[in-house]
Order: C-alpha cells, then structure tokens, then sequence
C-alpha cells in the first residue's frame, strides 16, 4: 500500500498589520478610556503610536504609563505642539501598517471595529483607499448625544453616506465622520501624508485621496466620538473660525483636481458657503481670498465646458 499523502491544508495569508496612530493634546479626562479602548480590541496585530503633541494637563505622564506597561507602543513627546497635521505624519512616516487609523485620544474605538473595518477593505478591490462608518456621539462627560448618521422614518441615513467615487460629494457637503476612517497604507503614501501647512487634516485628506481612490461606507457604528468645548467641530462656530484659511487653501487644490463642469460647480457651491462664512465672522483677509477663488472656478466652469462640446 502507498504511502497516503497529507491532507491538503490551503495556504490563509497572515492578518495585515494595523497602524493606530494615538494623537494626544491634553487629553487628561479621557485619556485612559481611549487607550484601553486600543487594548480592548479584538482584532491583531496592531502597531500602537502614542504622540504627544505637547500636552501641559499631565497627559505625557499617562502616555509614558501605558507604554511602559505595553513595550511593544511607541511614544513620541514632542516638545513643542506642531500641530495634528505634523504630528501625525511623524507617526505615521515610521509605521509600518498596512492599514492607518488617525486615533484623537479623546475618542474611543469599539472593540470590533478594526475586526469589522479590515474585513470590509480586504473584501474590497485594491483602489478602495478608505472605509469609513458611523459613530456614536458623546459628550465631554460621555452621555450619549446620538449618532452621527440618523436615521429618519423612511430609515434613510442623514447625512446621507456615499460610496465608490466621491470626489464630488466631499466637495459639496460634509458627510465622513473622520475618526472612524480605516485608511489605506498605499493611499496616505501617495499623498505624501497629511499637508503640514494646514491646520486640520481630514478636508484635504477627503479631497486629494478620493480623486485616485475610492471609498466604502459601512453600516455599524465603530466609534464613539466625543463632543466638548476644545473639539475642532466647536471651534468653527466661533466669531474667529481658525481653521478658514486651511478649507479655502483646500478649495485652491480642489479647483486644480476638477475635471467636470459639475465638479467645478459644486465646488462654486461649497465657496460661495465659505464666504457667507467668512463674511459672518468678519474675517475680511478670508472673505477676499474666497471671491477670489470663487471667480477661478466660475472661470473653471465655463473652460470644462468649452472642452466637453
């Protein structure tokens, strides 16, 4: 009798590597929720940064804790607050995931989100560069405040979610929540990561990324996001929004990556909405700059137009 052959055991490829790149500007309150809510989760392996942008509440104390109690975390303590944009990117430059998560320490993750996330991307073609979901509102204090995308008696979402190609819709309307994206390696590299120059990240990361990449909505919430005074959703309501000059630098690129006369004219849309802004606020350097702007891409319109006949 011949000698059996071994059972055919196919070949399951190893769980890619995550990134969690853990953003901390005095943080104290909700530090130590939002890092257990790392350890909580139920997907690996992980690859944990810990940057402290810095903090002056005590927040680099916890910080060095946790990855004193966890070798494997790195820890950055920058001595001078950079902001998120250079932050982050001094993270993420000496990760190694194949997966990013931008993680503000005053969030925290749900333990299957990055089970549920990975699996999603991984089921999706390779020109999908960002799964994003919904998120449970908190507050500063952790009361629940509702979700992010409700439902209403038709059960239709709002904001509405989009998928695939959405470089028109981030244009028009405000609909990611940004702390529940699960961001492609590959994507962020061919960005060459967040633009330092600005003083926020998630706009022009929507932008530039969603011209090349696609992206997916998943129906769960991930995510609990938290909502108090220093957040950067409270600081655009304020009689000096500081984060203007960031969205119309944003609006500069976004005219450059229009391809359509629809395209263009939503972009029309979304500056005549920032210059109501600026001009509420009285920021008249803004205002000025958002005219300006807006008379390009009128400009912009009429030349696709030219070009589509």
């Amino acid at each position: 009798m011949e000698n059996a052959s071994p059972p055919f055991t196919p070949l399951v490829a190893p769980a890619p590597l995550v990134s969690i790149v853990a953003l901390c500007h005095n943080h104290a309150p909700y530090l130590r929720e939002a890092l257990d809510s790392v350890l909580a989760q139920t997907y690996a392996p992980l690859e944990v940064w810990l940057v402290d942008n810095a903090s002056t509440d005590g927040s680099a104390a916890i910080l060095q804790e946790y990855a004193a109690a966890h070798p494997g975390w790195h820890l950055l303590l920058l001595p001078e607050n950079v902001g998120n944009c250079r932050a982050f990117n001094q993270a993420f430059f000496q990760s190694q995931g194949e997966f990013i998560v931008d993680f503000a320490t005053d969030d925290v993750l749900l333990p299957d989100r990055l089970s549920q996330q990975v699996a999603l991307l991984l089921s999706l073609p390779p020109d999908y560069g960002v799964v994003y979901s919904n998120c449970a509102l908190i507050s500063a204090a952790g009361q629940p405040l509702g979700l992010h995308h409700r439902a209403d008696g038709r059960g239709r979402l709002h904001p509405r979610p989009a998928s695939g190609w959405v470089f028109g819709e981030v244009l028009g309307r405000y609909f990611i929540s940004s702390p529940t994206m699960l961001m492609r390696r590959a994507t962020l590299l061919a960005l060459g990561g967040y633009d330092e120059a600005l003083s926020y990240e998630d706009f022009d990361f929507w932008v530039r990324a969603s011209r090349d990449w696609r992206f997916q909505y998943q129906d769960v919430v991930t995510t609990r996001k938290r909502k108090h005074p220093r957040s950067m959703s409270a600081q655009v309501t304020t009689r000096q929004d500081p984060y203007l000059d960031s969205t119309l630098a944003v609006c500069r690129k976004a005219l450059a990556l229009c391809r359509t006369p629809a395209e263009a004219r939503t972009l029309a849309r979304r500056l005549r909405y920032e210059l109501r802004h600026a001009l509420r606020r009285r920021q008249w350097a803004a205002a000025r700059v958002a005219w300006q702007l807006l008379m390009d891409v009128v400009g912009r319109v009429v030349g696709l137009r030219g070009q589509a006949e």
